[in-house]
């Protein structure tokens, strides 16, 4: 099933020693700016909007093969 990984930007060093800890050093991920917690749910919705062509595109492309 196709999906996409979304993370606030201060976690990119985290998802990508993940990633690499799984050996799947080219995943491709989502960041978004942090944070989120307080965010109205107005906000929550913006943020959704602005990153919604970056997941069209992710799932359209998919991860790299391995």
């Amino acid at each position: 099933m196709p999906s996409a990984s979304i993370i606030t930007d201060v976690f990119n060093v985290t998802g990508r020693a993940m990633a690499n800890s799984w050996g799947l050093k080219d995943f491709r991920f989502l960041s978004m700016k942090h944070p989120i917690a307080n965010l109205t749910d107005e906000q929550l919705d913006q943020r959704a909007r602005e990153i919604v062509p970056q997941v069209v595109k992710l799932l359209l492309e998919g991860q790299p093969s391995h």
